[in-house]
């Protein structure tokens, strides 16, 4: 595919504004999807998003092809679909696409979470979408940005190597050759429980939030988060959450990278216990604490990372009594059923299946 693959992003929040931005800068043909109109009428009106970015970054008048709430419109030429909401909508965008979807679509959840293309793919079955669509998820959002304006967008960051994995794995190489005109830094990463369970948002997002919840409050969020909000006890409560969700991947035979293992690999941030690694880390000073506790740290990070890990743990024989503790808070705190709100083994598609099972679907595409 050359730059003539026509891309339609789904999303008009920080991530996706950023992402057809940048998309469009680069020559491809774009459309923006959002469902609610009036999140995209600025852009409309303008024809398109002014971008702003680092030094030497992707910046100027970025003009797109589209900007619409009407899926049938977004979805009617696209090749390539990037997902960019929070992943608890994306269930609803699988249903409101469903109908439209097209053969050989690649469509890519920017990024999944913890079983976000598994959710999608049950959705599409419910809903009796028969279309050849190829899923897949990121580990991560490639961007670190922010959303200035109605229809500006401003890239802090572009991280250099993003994990990238299809459902079935057998896929993932298509989809990196689809996507490596406009990011050579996707890389393969092995099967979606591979990304789903690398998922670092959710042992630092969700507990750090948490147990800084006072503080929060009082302050609303005028500290250092990762710095000061990361003390010795709370760091220890992290290396619990770390050490389960490790765990979880074993019993399912995934070898997942350690926090530790992560902040070298990313940041370049070594310690002698995730304490020291995270205060090594340069990038985490600065770095404000949420404003209040209303905030995707909890209600995105709660039901669509942690819920499933946990769920995992549980149906595969492993303790995640850390995991569970911070689960029950927020559910205190929100005055809401994360457990039942969240991607249950029932919504991912695979309850009742043995590992070998799962393992069989993520990797061949083979329901049992």
């Amino acid at each position: 595919m050359s730059h003539n693959t026509r891309y339609t992003v789904i999303g008009a929040g920080h991530g996706g504004k950023a992402m057809a931005a940048h998309l469009a800068l680069m020559g491809f043909p774009v459309v923006l999807y959002n469902r609610t109109p009036e999140n995209v009428a600025a852009i409309r009106a303008r024809g398109g998003i002014d971008l702003e970015s680092f030094d030497g970054g992707p910046r100027g008048f970025a003009r797109l092809v589209g900007a619409t709430s009407d899926m049938t419109e977004a979805l009617a030429e696209a090749d390539i679909v990037m997902v960019v909401v929070p992943s608890t909508a994306h269930a609803e965008i699988a249903a409101a696409a469903a109908p439209y979807l097209r053969d050989g679509q690649i469509v890519v959840l920017n990024p999944g979470r913890t079983g976000g293309t598994l959710e999608f793919a049950r959705v599409l079955r419910e809903r009796k979408c028969t279309a050849d669509v190829i899923l897949a998820e990121a580990e991560t959002l490639i961007y670190a940005s922010r959303s200035e304006g109605p229809a500006q967008a401003r890239i802090f960051g572009i991280k250099e190597a993003v994990p990238i994995a299809a459902l079935p794995a057998t896929r993932t190489p298509q989809v990196l050759e689809a996507l490596a005109p406009a990011y050579p830094q996707f890389i393969d990463g092995v099967s979606v429980l591979h990304t789903g369970l690398n998922n670092m948002g959710a042992i630092f997002h969700p507990a750090l939030t948490i147990l800084n919840a006072g503080r929060i409050e009082s302050t609303r969020g005028d500290f250092q988060f990762y710095i000061e909000g990361v003390t010795p006890s709370v760091a220890r409560v992290l290396e619990v959450l770390d050490r389960e969700r490790v765990t979880v991947a074993a019993a399912l035979g995934i070898r997942a990278r350690t926090a530790l293992e992560w902040l070298k690999m990313a940041y370049d941030a070594t310690g002698a216990d995730l304490y020291e690694a995270i205060h090594n880390q340069p990038g985490y000073y600065g770095i404000k604490a949420p404003p209040t506790l209303n905030h995707r740290y909890i209600t995105e990070d709660i039901p669509a990372s942690l819920v499933p890990i946990a769920a995992l743990g549980e149906r595969y024989g492993v303790s995640v009594r850390g995991m569970e503790s911070i689960i029950r808070l927020a559910c205190i705190i929100h005055r809401t059923d994360y457990w039942r709100r969240g991607r249950t083994l029932e919504r991912m598609g695979i309850e009742g299946m043995s590992v070998s099972e799962v393992t069989r679907y993520v990797m061949e595409g083979v329901l049992p």
